[in-house]
């Protein structure tokens, strides 16, 4: 399926979800790991 502009969809999803994480999934695992690391140290 295209849009009006000729984007193929299909493509676009599948290459967004083989691109690895979002910003907010990649903050959400930074701010875990610091929080473990800060639990280890204590």
């Amino acid at each position: 399926m295209k849009t009006k502009s000729g984007t193929d969809i299909e493509t676009v999803r599948r290459l967004n979800a083989n691109s690895g994480l979002t910003y907010n999934q990649a903050k959400e695992l930074l701010a875990k790991r610091m929080i473990k690391k800060q639990n280890e140290q204590n």
